[in-house]
């Protein structure tokens, strides 16, 4: 199974990573950007939808927290050890995307309590909204540029049949 030379994971990776960058906490980007430009209603919405959001990425973590960083390590573990110690290219591939986004996860968790216990409200919020998609952004930008150097790596290494 040859990840790196197959076009779809180049395009589910960009895919992963521009959903990710767009939706900052749940919340759409563009619709937090016009609200800190016309505030007002759309101010509010966003508010609302921060809050349910927040809401829900906490109750999680906090439900199932545990849990999930359990299977979420262990997971990550396999695919570690499936990559680099016995060469499956897939286990490689899906590493590389799921080790930034599980980052990305912590750092959506941290965000959200950070929100719950300041309560910021109004340009406020939107602040820390562009602080956490600029850091998605710069995670992303890394995540795609190692992939796409360790994809030609193996591209190389193991030519066009594989072998």
């Amino acid at each position: 199974m040859r990840s790196f030379s197959n076009l779809w994971y180049w395009i589910a990776l960009a895919v992963l990573w521009s959903t990710a960058s767009h939706y900052v906490l749940g919340v759409p980007y563009d619709m937090a950007h016009k609200a800190a430009h016309e505030g007002g209603e759309k101010m509010k919405d966003v508010e609302s939808m921060i809050r349910i959001n927040i809401g829900r990425i906490l109750n999680i973590a906090e439900v199932s927290g545990l849990v999930m960083i359990g299977l979420v390590s262990g997971i990550l573990t396999i695919l570690f050890v499936l990559g680099a110690f016995y060469g499956v290219e897939l286990a490689q591939a899906i590493f590389l995307m799921a080790l930034p986004m599980s980052i990305l996860g912590v750092m959506s968790i941290k965000t959200a309590m950070k929100i719950r216990e300041n309560n910021p409200t109004g340009l406020a919020l939107i602040s820390i909204l562009k602080r956490h998609r600029f850091f998605t952004q710069s995670i992303g930008m890394f995540s795609i540029f190692i992939t796409a150097m360790w994809g030609m790596y193996q591209n190389i290494a193991t030519g066009p049949l594989g072998g």
